[in-house]
């Protein structure tokens, strides 16, 4: 037998796996966390340690780890036609329920969806879809297109670079030309002293026009922004912020790309944070919840405008050439479908309306402590910033790993939540109960308190 398969789950991870987001040197000295099995929002390591998934995994296991229903709509299809492609005017009955299913929950003037495998692909295509619909109308000049700071919308070449942390751009050579970016909407991290929220909003909206006018209106072709920044911090925008957004971007005749990757699906408690935040997409991309991660599948959903340019298009070059193998991958689809049934039939989004008020509040409460800067979040998605000096939101040196070391001392205590830049995020599935978002908070309120008495 190959020795790989001699060793323990931690030195076969160690010869052969390349971890996404992780520092690679250390995990080869530490080695994983490996997870077995799953029941309701609760993992189980391979030593048998239960642990309450306070990240949902990664922002997207909505409805947990045991749901029967999903693991049947897998069983079926595979039985049934395991793969089919959507390629050459062929298509498949969960790629068709899927769509239209989606159709009638998104936002309103979206009328067509291109499926893909992953949220980093949704957005990347949103992008080549963006420029060939400039391309179509006659407006080849029309092509940059701007994010924000801590924005994240994945790691492909271009939704990398759309991506506004540097993390993401240092040493992979991005971003790529054409891709700008503006302010980040955080009053907490980037007020000025004695300014208010409100000049705030108007200062960065500002920044935005004026970049616009530097550029070029007949040069910008989209903006994308997430409703709430979830990788680069979980930033919850300021009030009037996104109001103000839309009216520049209509004034300058740019695309809107709403990214709810994160957002989608009830995690701000509506359907889409679109409608949390009053946003009027042109493209909207999805993915995580849209199939409870059970299975990999997004979705990019365009505008009827978009779609005519697009189909008058490819009758004049004969064929619209883009598309991924898996593109509404039957199985991923008819799990997404039932995906979509559930939250329906179980009101998951009443059930988020519910407990998100004591969710909050929860964290709200953690502001009282030592290292704590603020919290923030909506629905049942948070965040708690971690500083040195509470009253001028010194940041630690990320050297010292404050956050992780507070991270680590949750999962120590049995509950996982995710040091991100200077905070620490919680994003249950939202099949949570009380007593677990109780669970959650206590827990986090020990570690740190655990972590300010070491300091």
């Amino acid at each position: 037998m190959n020795q790989h398969f001699r060793n323990s789950n931690s030195e076969r991870d160690v010869a052969t796996l390349v971890h996404p987001y992780t520092n690679l040197a250390q995990h080869a000295r530490t080695g994983p966390l490996t997870m077995v099995g799953g029941d309701g929002v609760y993992v189980v390591d391979d030593q048998g340690r239960r642990y309450l998934e306070g990240m949902a995994g990664l922002w997207s296991a909505s409805l947990g780890f045991s749901e029967k229903r999903l693991a049947d709509a897998a069983h079926h299809q595979l039985s049934t036609l395991p793969f089919y492609h959507l390629f050459n005017h062929r298509s498949t009955e969960p790629a068709i329920e899927l769509a239209e299913r989606l159709l009638a929950i998104a936002p309103k003037g979206l009328s067509k969806v291109l499926f893909a495998n992953s949220g980093s692909e949704a957005n990347d295509q949103a992008m080549k879809l963006v420029w060939y619909y400039h391309n179509a109308i006659g407006k080849p000049e029309k092509k940059k297109i701007i994010s924000r700071w801590r924005g994240y919308h994945g790691v492909t070449v271009g939704a990398g670079s759309m991506t506004g942390l540097p993390a993401n751009h240092a040493l992979f050579d991005l971003p790529i030309k054409g891709i700008l970016h503006t302010d980040t909407p955080s009053f907490y991290h980037f007020g000025q002293p004695q300014e208010t929220e409100e000049q705030f909003v108007d200062r960065i909206v500002g920044n935005l026009e004026s970049l616009i006018e530097k550029e070029g209106p007949e040069t910008i072709a989209a903006f994308i922004a997430e409703p709430v920044n979830g990788s680069g911090g979980v930033i919850v925008p300021p009030k009037g912020y996104f109001a103000k957004v839309q009216e520049v971007l209509r004034k300058h005749d740019i695309l809107f790309i709403v990214d709810e990757v994160i957002t989608g699906f009830g995690r701000t408690g509506s359907m889409f944070g679109s409608e949390t935040f009053d946003l009027k997409p042109d493209i909207l991309t999805c993915a995580k919840a849209l199939s409870a991660s059970y299975l990999p599948i997004s979705a990019t959903i365009i505008s009827e405008k978009i779609w005519q340019a697009m189909s008058a298009q490819s009758e004049k070059t004969g064929v619209f050439a883009h598309g991924v193998t898996y593109s509404g991958h039957p199985a991923c689809a008819a799990v997404a479908v039932e995906t979509l049934k559930i939250y329906e039939e179980r009101d998951i989004i009443g059930h988020v309306r519910e407990v998100a008020p004591h969710f909050q509040a929860r964290l709200k409460a953690l502001n009282e402590l030592p290292l704590v800067g603020e919290t923030r979040g909506v629905g049942l998605i948070g965040a708690v910033e971690i500083v040195e000096d509470k009253a001028t939101k010194k940041a630690f040196d990320p050297a010292r790993g404050i956050q992780p070391q507070i991270a680590k001392a949750a999962q120590d205590r049995g509950v996982l939540v995710r040091s991100i830049r200077e905070a620490i995020a919680i994003c249950p599935p939202l099949i949570i109960v009380k007593d677990e978002i109780d669970t959650i908070f206590d827990t986090l309120e020990a570690s740190i308190l655990e972590i300010a008495a070491t300091l």
